[in-house]
């Protein structure tokens, strides 16, 4: 990866770690649907112009069932239950275990797509849900007003994106990247439009939430998408991937920093074990083969 690629790198895991703070700060005052509303609907618009040409239009036209589903399950849902999460959830916490994702992707990879698993694999996703558990431990109450139903909602969202990650490399991965980014958007404000209309609060919405939601719509949706598929373009998609390690340590940092949430050594230990799994699943630490042994076949 080149310097600049590794800058865009940092860039792009410091906007995505900023959306848990932006969510925790906005979303008490809008409600987690019409929060994110604001962030598709206000992406879209920005990246509709990406589209301004007839062949990316036909092939939105062409693509629009299976764009439709990407917005549901890519942004529409994770997006509304990470907000609804974060209303209870500190924003660190809700990035660390909104880390799993590269353990939903290969699992739904494997049940639903015919995505092997190797061996070296189970042990990853085994450490990664323990360090989930070793995370949360004390917190899956699931009494009325517990915890535990919005570490729930984290996980939620988690599938979907392993889904969705499946979804479009079998079906979509002949689509340019910006009619997947501002297609899959601008359908996702279609599907968000009544009902966050619908849940929109009655009480005047304050000009800081205000300023954060549009902030997690033009920096950490748009400008993310922006850096995130130049990167796929520029440095492949495996080194891209480490931006899921990335994020957690940066929204913990803005946590710290911005809202005062504690770094208890509970939620280190968790994340420790959790990106050591995450890594060990997703190939990034593999076992150095013995010098003597053959090549596989």
């Amino acid at each position: 990866m080149s310097p600049a690629d590794s800058l865009r790198l940092l860039l792009l895991s410091s906007l995505w770690g900023l959306s848990f703070i932006f969510m925790r700060v906005a979303v008490p005052e809008f409600g987690p649907v019409p929060l994110i509303l604001v962030r598709m609907g206000v992406g879209a618009l920005l990246l509709i112009p990406l589209l301004l040409s007839l062949r990316y239009l036909r092939l939105v036209w062409q693509n629009k069932g299976g764009l439709l589903l990407l917005g549901l399950v890519n942004h529409v849902l994770p997006f509304s239950l990470l907000a609804l999460a974060t209303t209870r959830l500190e924003a660190g916490f809700t990035s660390l275990i909104n880390a799993t994702t590269p353990i939903f992707t290969a699992l739904l990879g494997a049940l639903c797509f015919a995505t092997p698993i190797r061996r070296q694999q189970y042990l990853g996703l085994a450490l990664a849900f323990f360090g989930v558990y070793v995370l949360s431990a004390d917190r899956l109450d699931f009494a009325l007003g517990g915890d535990g139903w919005f570490i729930l909602a984290v996980l939620g969202a988690t599938f979907c994106y392993g889904l969705a990650s499946n979804y479009s490399k079998a079906y979509l991965a002949h689509l340019p990247v910006r009619v997947l980014a501002a297609g899959s958007a601008a359908m996702s404000a279609l599907l968000l439009l009544l009902p966050g209309l619908w849940l929109w609060p009655a009480e005047p919405i304050g000009g800081l939430a205000w300023a954060n939601g549009l902030a997690l719509a033009a920096f950490s949706t748009t400008g993310a998408f922006l850096l995130y598929f130049g990167l796929i373009a520029s440095a492949g998609a495996t080194a891209t991937s480490t931006v899921t390690f990335l994020v957690p340590v940066s929204a913990l940092l803005w946590g710290y920093l911005l809202l005062g949430e504690r770094l208890g050594l509970q939620v280190l230990a968790g994340m420790a074990i959790t990106l050591v799994g995450t890594a060990i699943a997703t190939g990034l630490l593999r076992r150095k083969r013995r010098l003597d042994a053959p090549p596989a076949p």
